[in-house]
Order: C-alpha cells, then structure tokens, then sequence
C-alpha cells in the first residue's frame, strides 16, 4: 500500500511533464507539416 502512495503521485507528475511536452511541441508548430519530408527523400535535387 505504501508502493501505490509513492507510485501514483509519480505516474500523474511523469503524465504532467509529458503533456506539457507534447503541448509545447504542438504549439511551435513541429507536426504542421508531416507529408512533405517523406517526399522530399524521393526527389533528389
């Protein structure tokens, strides 16, 4: 019972920094443009 009070406030604050993560990535734009780079291997320039 002890492991379960240590280890659910650490799964939430791992979730936490994760999503806060994730927020920041989306927010600066680094999944607007998912088509283009597997294209632009094929052509060669």
């Amino acid at each position: 019972m002890i492991a379960l009070l240590l280890l659910i406030p650490v799964a939430i604050g791992l979730a936490a920094v994760f999503l806060s993560l994730f927020v920041a990535a989306a927010r600066d734009g680094q999944f607007d443009d998912l088509d283009d780079p597997p294209h632009r291997i094929l052509h060669d320039d």
